[in-house]
């Protein structure tokens, strides 16, 4: 498929996306989307909207998702190390209730894409992190919803960053899995 190699995870529609690297002694060069190459791969956008942030060591952003206008992402890091956690919301699906976590970093080049239907966090491994992403919608602040990070019933098994994680104050506050109704991801 052209630059790039998808890799399924143990997730339905979760994929792992590593692109070819072209490297000399000047530096790179890399595709990061090519719309034909991706759809092949079963990832149609379009995508409609893209985001960037910074973050520092042990910040952890998430588990987040929109509940009416859910965003399928393809995710990447530009500077520094993450390891993403993608959950699987969508009540009808096998893998309920499961996650799946890839370390992305600039280093590794490696991307994820996560489909409608699930939630979304990362965990910052390096000094500093700058983590960029394509969205199939737009961001819609009224629609957000969340799965705290440590959720028991979800288990994602978060690795160690060396000194406390830094939440916002909303990740703070998210329902626990067992009590959310996800059935507006029933049609994924």
């Amino acid at each position: 498929m052209g630059q790039f190699t998808f890799t399924k995870t143990d997730l339905p529609g979760v994929l792992v996306v590593e692109p070819q690297v072209f490297g000399d002694a000047r530096g790179y060069f890399m595709e990061t989307y090519k719309q034909a190459d991706f759809a092949a791969a079963g990832i149609p956008g379009p995508f409609v909207q893209d985001n960037q942030s910074r973050s520092t060591r042990g910040v952890l952003r998430g588990l987040h998702f929109q509940k009416e206008h859910p965003q399928g992402k393809l995710v990447r890091v530009t500077l520094g190390e993450v390891y993403d956690v993608a959950v699987d919301c969508r009540p009808h699906s096998p893998a309920f209730g499961r996650w799946v976590g890839v370390t992305l970093s600039a280093e590794n080049k490696k991307m994820l894409y996560i489909p409608e239907g699930f939630a979304h966090g990362f965990l910052v491994l390096s000094d500093t992190a700058e983590f960029t992403y394509k969205c199939t919608d737009v961001y819609a602040p009224q629609d957000e919803g969340g799965i705290p990070y440590d959720d028991p019933d979800i288990g994602v098994e978060w690795p160690a960053c060396g000194c406390p994680y830094l939440l916002s104050a909303k990740d703070g506050r998210h329902t626990p899995f067992a009590e959310q109704d996800f059935s507006f991801f029933a049609k994924y």
